[in-house]
């Protein structure tokens, strides 16, 4: 096998964004994304997290008591970040169901019990020229950190998306120009 250190990649930076359910998902790696979809802005340097999992249930055989067979029972794909910018969006996201409110210069969210706040949600990841861009038809989030006030960190708001399957199974699409994603290792 030929080893390929041009193949290695970084996620060096990136962005992470939101839009209403149903908005138009990018057809490519790198063109800009659709107006509908806003920034989410600064994201801690520890980067996004992919998380895929799935349960599995072992069939044993009779003869032996050997697995013979797993069979995914569930699965579920999900990405966590901590956003570090304080913004409407942020808030709103953090606090699902509820809305900051501008009147007379002065902003107020009235925080409400969550639920249901399906969007649909993006990431670029950068690395130079390479861009993976992954776009979630129909997500959600669905777990949330703790939020520190103290005097040496900046306010965080973790948050953890979870990409819901459509109509074909599809979870989740990733693009790229890397032309590595097309090539297969030497043996």
């Amino acid at each position: 096998m030929s080893l390929n250190a041009n193949a290695v990649r970084v996620a060096v930076t990136g962005a992470a964004y939101v839009a209403p359910p149903k908005a138009t998902l990018p057809t490519d790696a790198t063109t800009g994304w659709d107006t509908a979809f806003t920034d989410i802005g600064w994201i801690s340097d520890d980067g996004i997290t992919e998380t895929n999992s799935a349960d599995t249930t072992e069939i044993k055989g009779w003869q032996g008591g050997q697995t013979v067979r797993k069979v995914i029972s569930s699965s579920e794909m999900t990405f966590a970040f901590t956003a570090i910018e304080t913004s409407k969006t942020v808030l709103e996201l953090y606090h699902k169901g509820s809305k900051v409110v501008t009147a007379s210069g002065k902003s107020v969210l009235a925080i409400k019990a969550p639920g249901p706040d399906r969007r649909t949600f993006g990431f670029d990841v950068i690395d130079g020229d390479s861009h993976i861009r992954i776009a979630i038809p129909d997500g959600e989030v669905t777990e949330t950190g703790n939020i520190t006030y103290k005097g040496d960190q900046a306010v965080a708001y973790e948050l953890t998306i979870t990409a819901y399957p459509g109509p074909d199974g599809t979870v989740a699409i990733k693009y790229s120009d890397d032309p590595s994603w097309g090539s297969t290792p030497a043996e």
